[in-house]
């Protein structure tokens, strides 16, 4: 039995052999040509080249940057712990590589199907970072391990730490820790404190995601994670790990570059967010961009009054031109909201169309009671006219018909997300806890020149690496946010708003332009004022304001316009856009104008009806009123009042436009017409002594054809010699015993 055991154990220890030995070799053989090279480790130079939309390269703009280096021994120990804490706690007693963290990645990367989780020690990534490309291969990876192997025997600790922190890449097109801490702080890497250095050593994960300038919330958050961790290796005390949390971020972007400036650091804010091998963008990158340098030039020279932002988008998803005093700050949109979030997708539900009127009256939502900017209240009013004129009561009305998760799911469409304390009816108005970015609004409204395709614009059109291969090409997703129709009609309307609205400061161009304004604040003054506008070309998002809320007298439609009617001109001085769509998808209907303007009832109009009583409108296709009017072809009115006087009968007709009155006396069968004509308020009628009928018929005429109506018998009267008043006979029915039927 022992004898059967042993061979077992010895055929199985065997086996192990031979498995471990094919792997060594294997190993061995897949790793046989990683190196180890020092010029890599060190390399200290990167050149990325940026190019304008029509392919010249844009000047002053090669980014060539020495890549500025520290020494370990002069940075702070809570510098060095923070990165410690965060990245590799046992990066001091490991011979580079943690077998524990691997295991564990190994069977969480098993259980999600992916490899995802890489347990990489800081000496790994060093070597990821300067030896190997991203992809997530078996591999690399054991090439990875080969190279961390030979790095930890030629290199101290300390060597390894340095040369990561001065090739570690923090976002913006920051590689290294001085190179990150002169542009997130504007200081030296040995000038950072405990909350500054935590923030950097929280970026390492992911840059974009965490960068101060995209996300302040989530930068901290990160940071205070990374502050812990550093408690809890004790590199900390509890007195400095609570001041240090409640530290505010002060990070305060720190650009070099000379022209152009504020479009460049967009693309590399952009750069940062895209899915590459940032170690990979050696010597010889090229960025080709949509930059239009005459357009940047013209907004860059524009003279403003405050803070601004301007962003000019074109038709091939690019940004055409960009500059803000307020980098990517979003900030309350005020009115320019209400077409996105209220009446365009109320439109798309089929809940109002351009004509449809609202009551703008005092009114209370629970607690909530909107008050226009003019503090007046407008009675009926048209959708044209609230966009037109900026009403807050109608956007507020058509909102609450909409509902908010309506109003949310097309917001989303457009790369708008709402936060939870969000979702209520002051967002018609703009009441957002942050807002939204000028980009944001200009990408939102191009849905509408773009038949309702949503498209993100960007900077970057394409990046090719030194050798001339395509590492990346703009191909943003589309989303459908609106039909071809709700759009014509949002067209429509906004360019009425450009020429006799809000925005009317645009007005004498000899092309379409489509526009909306807004303006944030309260009596005191103003805190942001916008124009967003549109020709089939371009979109243009203009924000003016104060970056810490100062209040001024500035508004949407003056400052804001004019400066938007400066850029237009500009740019289209030598062509001229086409016109915008304000047809497609859309149907026209005749509706009953005497309905609609006394009534406020959109019914559709008699066949019969007289031109001058035809309003003609524009809807979706499937909105179109279901009442017909048959008031021309089949006129009727209410019952004439009558009445006797003086041995005569007056008959008293209610006042109506367009019809005829035909007038018939009944005695004893025998019908007289007493009055056959246009309306007058009373006939009059001297039959004499006896028992008289009479019928009234409303009838219309076109000059051809006679309309005749419900002909209506008015009670009988009784003239007799007493003069005493009328008498209506009543039925026999009236006199029988009820009580015996």
């Amino acid at each position: 039995m022992m004898g059967k055991f042993l061979k077992i154990t010895g055929i199985v220890l065997l086996s192990l052999i031979v498995i471990a030995s094919a792997l060594f070799f294997t190993y061995l053989a897949l790793t046989k040509d990683a190196k180890l090279d020092e010029s890599k480790l060190k390399q200290n130079h990167t050149e990325i080249t940026l190019f304008d939309d029509d392919g010249n390269e844009i000047a002053g703009a090669s980014v060539g940057e020495n890549r500025a280096s520290i020494k370990l021994d002069e940075l702070n120990k809570n510098t060095i712990n923070a990165f410690i804490a965060s990245e590799d706690r046992t990066f001091y007693s490991h011979k580079g590589l943690n077998f524990k963290r691997m295991v564990k990645a190994l069977f969480r990367n098993i259980a999600s199907g992916s490899f995802k989780e890489g347990a990489s020690t800081i000496s790994q990534q060093l070597i990821k970072n300067t030896h190997l490309t991203g992809d997530k291969t078996i591999s690399r990876k054991l090439n990875e391990i080969r190279l961390t192997g030979q790095l930890e025997k030629r290199y101290s600790k300390n060597q390894i730490l340095e040369m990561y922190l001065n090739t570690i890449y923090f976002g913006h097109n920051c590689y290294g820790l001085e190179s990150a801490a002169k542009f997130y702080f504007g200081k030296s890497a040995n000038e950072l404190n405990l909350e500054e250095s935590a923030t950097l050593a929280g970026l390492l994960s992911s840059p974009n995601n965490y960068s101060p300038f995209k996300n302040e919330e989530k930068c901290k958050s990160r940071r205070n994670l990374v502050l812990k961790g550093m408690k809890d290796c004790k590199f900390i005390g509890e007195n400095e790990y609570q001041n240090a949390i409640n530290t505010p971020i002060n990070a305060k972007k720190s650009i070099n570059f000379a022209d152009y400036a504020d479009y460049k650091d967009a693309i590399f804010d952009e750069l940062s967010g895209l899915d590459l091998d940032f170690y990979g963008l050696t010597d010889g990158c090229k960025i080709y961009t949509y930059l239009q340098p005459n357009i940047q030039n013209q907004i860059e020279n524009q003279q403003y009054p405050c803070d601004n932002a301007v962003i000019v988008t074109n038709a091939d998803g690019g940004v055409s031109a960009y500059k803000s005093t307020i980098e990517n700050a979003k900030r309350q949109p005020g009115s320019t909201i209400k077409p996105l979030c209220a009446y365009a997708p109320a439109i798309e539900e089929r809940l109002i169309s351009p004509f449809t009127k609202i009551l703008d009256e005092k009114i209370e939502f629970g607690d909530y009671s909107p008050e226009n900017a003019d503090k007046k209240y407008h009675g009926y009013v048209t959708v044209t006219e609230s966009i037109k004129r900026s009403y807050n009561i109608p956007a507020v009305k058509t909102l609450n018909s909409l509902t908010i998760d309506n109003a949310e799911k097309y917001l989303n469409k457009m790369g708008i997300e709402l936060e939870d304390d969000e979702k209520n009816l002051s967002l018609a108005l703009g009441g957002m806890k942050y807002g939204l970015t000028v980009k944001q609004l200009a990408d939102a409204y191009s849905s509408f020149r773009q038949d309702g395709i949503f498209q993100p614009t960007t900077f970057i059109k394409k990046i090719y690496d030194r050798q001339g291969k395509t590492i990346y090409e703009n191909s943003p997703a589309k989303v459908k946010a609106f039909s071809e129709g709700t759009c014509s009609l949002m067209n429509d309307m906004l360019i009425e708003t450009a020429e006799s609205g809000t925005a009317k400061k645009l007005k004498n161009f000899d092309f379409d332009v489509a526009a909306k304004t807004g303006t944030c604040g309260n009596d005191e003054g103003n805190t942001d004022a916008y124009a967003v506008l549109y020709t089939s070309q371009n979109t243009i998002a203009i924000w003016l304001g104060d970056k810490n809320n100062a209040r001024s007298q500035i508004t949407g439609g003056n400052e804001c316009c004019e400066i938007a009617k400066n850029i237009l001109e500009n740019m289209y001085s030598q062509s001229k856009p086409q016109k915008l769509e304000t047809q497609k998808g859309t149907k026209t209907f005749e509706i009953d104008f005497e309905e609609y303007d006394k009534d406020n009832k959109i019914i559709i109009a008699d066949s019969a009806s007289p031109k001058l009583n035809m309003y003609t409108v524009k809807a979706l296709p499937d909105s179109a009123p279901k009442e017909i009017s048959t008031r021309f072809s089949y006129p009727e009115i209410s019952t004439p009042q009558i009445s006797v006087a003086q041995d005569k009968v007056k008959i008293q007709l209610c006042q109506t436009k367009y019809y005829a009155y035909l007038i018939n006396r009944v005695q004893n069968g025998k019908k007289v017409t007493i009055y056959d004509g246009k309306w007058v308020e009373n006939i009059e009628d001297a039959p004499g002594l006896g028992i008289f009928g009479y019928t009234v018929t409303p009838y219309y005429s076109d000059g051809k054809t006679t309309y005749l109506g419900k002909e209506i018998t008015l009670p009988t009267v009784n003239i007799s010699e007493s003069n005493a008043p009328p008498q209506e006979i009543l039925p026999d029915i009236v006199q029988k015993d009820w009580q015996n039927l």
